[in-house]
């Protein structure tokens, strides 16, 4: 079984995208912040794939996964934004920064598993 880390400030998309995750039957981590999803890479914990927001308070997602890409065990992690920025600006920060995809919310339970499906390969 694959594992997912959700980091998100909003609890309501972690409960939905948790559960969209869950029924198609992925393990699910979930953090409320870059801080907290950071902790919790830092236990040793085997994630397959991150899902994180961009606009978040403290840490933003750029910097969260500037700091996970130095992490020896998620250098090859793959990282998705699920966010409600789409500027390409943005979108090229992010790909430099090392995210691997990027949705716009609010994204369909289709869009976010076909996206899954494609960086899980």
């Amino acid at each position: 079984m694959k594992t997912i880390l959700l980091v998100d400030d909003s609890a309501t998309v972690l409960l939905s995208i948790s559960s969209i995750l869950t029924k198609e039957g992925y393990a699910v981590e979930k953090a409320s912040s870059a801080e907290a999803g950071l902790a919790l890479l830092n236990t040793g914990k085997k994630i397959d794939l991150l899902i994180t927001d961009l606009n978040m308070p403290g840490m933003s997602g750029i910097e969260f996964i500037k700091v996970v890409r130095q992490l020896a065990a998620c250098r090859f992690t793959p990282i998705l934004f699920l966010t409600t920025e789409s500027q390409q600006a943005r979108r090229q920060e992010a790909k430099a920064a090392g995210a691997s995809g990027w949705l716009v919310k609010p994204a369909t339970a289709e869009q976010l598993l076909g996206a899954i499906k494609m960086v899980l390969r």
